[in-house]
């Protein structure tokens, strides 16, 4: 009877730890109050966002590499045909090249594209990076 009883209360502590294991594991996978996205997001990189058609890869391609006023230009000639949050992505991979040359481009870019994306954006991260040294 006393192996019974002893049974019983290790199965109910057990089930017991279960139970506040549980409970301690909500609190550990929410994001800190500060009202930012998960930082699971860091790691995106702009080629795994949607909103760039396949035609426009090797043209954007081409501009990045010729720099910033290469990049300009595309965004120019075919920003209406690309949508959030690849264009988010690359507005800002041009505030970056920009800003070494016309830093009052850049921030002018930078405030068009923090005026518009959410903060539940995949580039919301990159952009929180760069408030600092773009406002």
């Amino acid at each position: 009877m006393k192996w019974v009883i002893g049974l019983i209360i290790v199965v109910g502590l057990s089930l017991g730890a279960w139970q506040i294991h549980q409970y301690w594991g909500t609190f550990n996978d929410k994001p800190s109050g500060t009202g930012e996205p998960a930082p699971a997001q860091a790691d995106i990189s702009g080629d795994q966002l949607p909103g760039l058609p396949g035609t426009l890869e090797g043209p954007l391609r081409t501009a990045e590499e010729h720099g910033a006023a290469a990049l300009r230009e595309f965004l120019a000639a075919h920003g209406n045909a690309i949508r959030d949050p690849r264009r988010a992505w690359i507005e800002l991979d041009y505030v970056v090249l920009a800003g070494a040359n016309d830093p009052a481009e850049a921030r002018l870019v930078f405030s068009k594209v923090k005026a518009r994306l959410a903060p539940d954006s995949p580039v919301y991260n990159r952009l929180k990076q760069l408030e600092k040294t773009y406002e």
